[in-house]
């Protein structure tokens, strides 16, 4: 048994090893004197803070003090870098939420910084295997991480957030190691870190590109399921976070003691230098735990039920009386839902996004699987306290919130649903944009409708286009060359049979199952794949890119390569099978919607002068060269469509209230099987005008063409012309 140390000495006025401290803030708070350790724990009857020496030996510090059912206790003389954990003791009763085990040493919820991993081995879990009633009185420690720690001193050296506005935003989903672990540029020591990411070659690509944010996966301190390493497997992604505060350790090129933290800021603040905004991807609706079988590492053993919605209890018709069982609520599909509605579930996940804002410089949040977080007992609430707190919250309503509006549930399908400041995932988006492309539109009105920001989605309650990020592949399913090579998902790799990730992949693998030596087939795949690009570079709304998409990534036909630590999802830097001619077109598209407002404009159109007499500032041209007609609209035939986008003026005023005037443009997306012959109309606005982007290679850059000229537009092709 470590040795423990007693909260108090016996003799009178000698200074007590444990000092009483204070209860906030909570988690552990550095400084040269002491470090005062919080940690809330309402129902438990003792807890220690136990301290891990380099060598790994434990000695217990008992805390004695507890106040609004948070323990605490200050320790002097503690150095940054030291490890620790708690251990608490109370009642044993799984079905009413209580899972007191003081033989498990567990992570502190508000630790700035974890060192160490979890191995799964039965200690690890609270419950004797056996029988899952009684306790487990093995050690976990051996087992388990500890937390460390920090002292959160930086020089920031002036950085400051740069809000830029969403109009002016381009997301680019990365992984941290993924996007660098392969990269020949980058030092082979910072490869797959964040210092690999802050790396001079890696931000010189975002910026020339065109990329103005990163939307990083997890980041948050994360651990591979049991189940995942009995397989041999991890889990790469990271959506099994556990520690909300602390930067993965496995991302860290120079230790996990706490340097972990400074290094995450250099990372950031790098970044920042080259105008890019950081978004952090959070999981804060399940906690790697899992079900209530799962390992105990931290929240089960502190606050089991508070932290964790239990299935609704059966209910005795004649005495009311209600008996709770062992089950969790789960509408994510990881095993557990966390009650964002207890207040101290609450708190942490308000105090952990004012962490990542104010101390690590961060620029917004994706939230995963949001409607989980939106419910108020099993219902989804749009006026929840998480909602509420956050739109009311001066720190975070002011950074960029983005909503994946879904949970595993069909009522958490809330796509268009997410109050204003919140901007969406559009998946509705994506699918329409695939369908188009593969020849499978729901209707051309539709694809309209998703090209000029989806009014349907986000006028009716006064938000803007740019509440819709607009995205044709993400991390989770096919990357765009993917959905040019292959109909049917292959993801025997992931050991379940090829059961799992979606069979719903909408795409189109040109007649031939997998990769391809006929130079025509892969002419085209890799068009298809640049006018996907070039479509969703050019929509109205907020565009989001995955990383390597740009340049031809592939899995190899896996669309759920959640536990793929290894090339097959790692970006490939070498050019022997880049396909940079989809690069070229993709960041010729980003300049144009950076060096134009008319591309990305914030007021919807409305399909009227802007001015009395001058052109509509949208409309949609038929191959003929006038406006579509109501029954165009409902052509199964018509596969050619004009999108004219005037630039004089512009709906929207500049900065200081002028009227701002533009080039117009008409983008002709034509995703016929064949040939489009195209009359462009006859106008008083726009008389010559000039190839600016195109796939077809019969249309060049610069081509010069005049009003009322007819023109062929090759199959499959996405052609921009600019008003010289």
């Amino acid at each position: 048994m470590p040795p423990v140390t007693p909260g108090i000495w016996t003799h009178l006025g000698q200074r007590a090893r444990v000092w009483p401290g204070r209860n906030w803030p909570l988690g552990a708070t550095w400084s040269p004197e002491s470090t005062n350790f919080a940690v809330y724990s309402p129902n438990a009857t003792e807890c220690w803070v136990c301290v891990f020496d380099d060598e790994g030996v434990e000695t217990r510090h008992q805390l004695t003090e507890r106040s609004l059912g948070i323990w605490h206790g200050a320790l002097p003389d503690l150095a940054p870098g030291t490890r620790y954990g708690f251990r608490v003791d109370g009642p044993w009763d799984p079905a009413a939420g209580l899972r007191f085990n003081p033989q498990k040493l567990l992570l502190d919820p508000y630790a700035l910084a974890t060192s160490g991993t979890v191995t799964p081995k039965p200690a690890l879990f609270g419950y004797d295997m056996a029988d899952p009633t009684l306790r487990d009185e093995q050690d976990s420690a051996p087992y388990t991480a500890r937390s460390v720690v920090v002292d959160p001193s930086f020089d920031w050296e002036g950085d400051t957030p740069m809000r830029r506005r969403w109009r002016d935003t381009v997301v680019y989903e990365l992984h941290v190691k993924g996007f660098t672990q392969l990269h020949d540029r980058v030092p082979e020591e910072q490869r797959g870190t964040y210092a690999g990411l802050g790396s001079p070659a890696v931000v010189d690509y975002l910026r020339d590109l065109g990329v103005t944010a990163v939307e990083l996966l997890p980041v948050q301190q994360f651990f591979s399921e049991p189940a995942l390493i009995e397989r041999g497997l991890v889990n790469y992604w990271g959506y099994n976070t556990i520690g909300y505060f602390s930067p993965d350790a496995g991302y860290s090129s120079t230790g996990d003691r706490g340097q972990q933290v400074s290094e995450f800021k250099q990372m950031v603040k790098s970044l920042h230098a080259a105008g890019i905004e950081v978004i952090l991807d959070v999981v804060y609706n399940h906690t790697a735990e899992g079900g209530a079988l799962g390992p105990t590492i931290s929240f089960r053993g502190l606050d089991d039920r508070g932290f964790y919605k239990r299935v609704k209890p059966t209910v005795d018709p004649e005495t009311g009386a209600e008996t709770w069982d062992d089950t969790y609520w789960d509408v994510t599909g990881c095993g557990n839902t966390v009650d964002s509605n207890d207040p101290l579930a609450l708190r942490l996940i308000l105090d952990s996004l004012r962490y990542w804002v104010t101390e690590m410089h961060v620029d917004g949040f994706r939230f995963d699987l949001m409607s989980a977080l939106t419910r108020t007992g099993y219902d989804i609430d749009m006026n929840c306290r998480l909602l509420v707190a956050i739109g009311q919250d001066p720190v975070l309503r002011h950074v960029k919130l983005i909503a994946e509006p879904w949970d595993a549930s069909m009522d958490g399908y809330l796509v268009g649903r997410m109050p204003p400041p919140w901007v969406e995932w559009n998946d509705q988006y994506r699918d329409e944009i695939r369908d188009f492309w593969r020849n499978h539109s729901s209707g051309n009105s539709t694809v309209a409708t998703r090209l000029a920001g989806s009014s349907d989605l986000y006028a009716d309650d006064g938000r803007s286009a740019y509440n819709s990020i607009n995205f044709v592949t993400a991390h989770d399913g096919f990357t765009a060359r993917d959905l040019v090579t292959y109909e049917g998902k292959h993801n025997e790799a992931n050991g379940e049979d090829n059961r799992d990730g979606t069979d719903n992949n909408r795409s189109w693998n040109l007649g031939h199952e997998g990769e391809s030596d006929d130079p025509a087939m892969v002419a085209v795949r890799r068009r298809q794949t640049a006018n996907m690009m070039a479509t969703l570079c050019l929509s109205n709304g907020v565009p989001m890119i995955t990383a390597g998409d740009e340049r031809g990534r592939t899995q190899r036909g896996n669309n759920n390569a959640y536990c793929q630590d290894n090339e097959l999802s790692w970006v490939d830097w070498s050019v022997d099978d880049a396909w940079l001619d989809v690069y070229e077109i993709t960041r010729a598209a980003l300049r144009l919607r950076r060096e134009h407002p008319a591309l990305r404009q914030r007021h919807w159109f409305e399909g009227r002068p802007t001015i009395r007499g001058g052109p509509k500032d949208l409309a949609w041209l038929h191959p003929s060269g006038r406006e579509m007609a109501d029954a165009d609209w409902h052509d199964p035939d018509l596969r050619t469509i004009g999108m004219f986008v005037s630039g004089a003026p512009l709906r929207a005023p500049g900065r200081h209230g002028e009227q701002q005037v533009d080039k117009s443009f008409i983008l002709w997306f034509n995703a016929g099987w064949l040939p489009a012959s195209i009359s462009l109309p006859e106008n008083d606005w726009v008389q010559t005008g000039e190839v600016v982007l195109s796939t077809d290679f019969r249309l060049p850059v610069g081509t010069r063409v005049q009003a009322g000229d007819r023109i062929a537009v090759g199959r499959r092709t996405v052609v921009v012309l600019r008003e010289v």
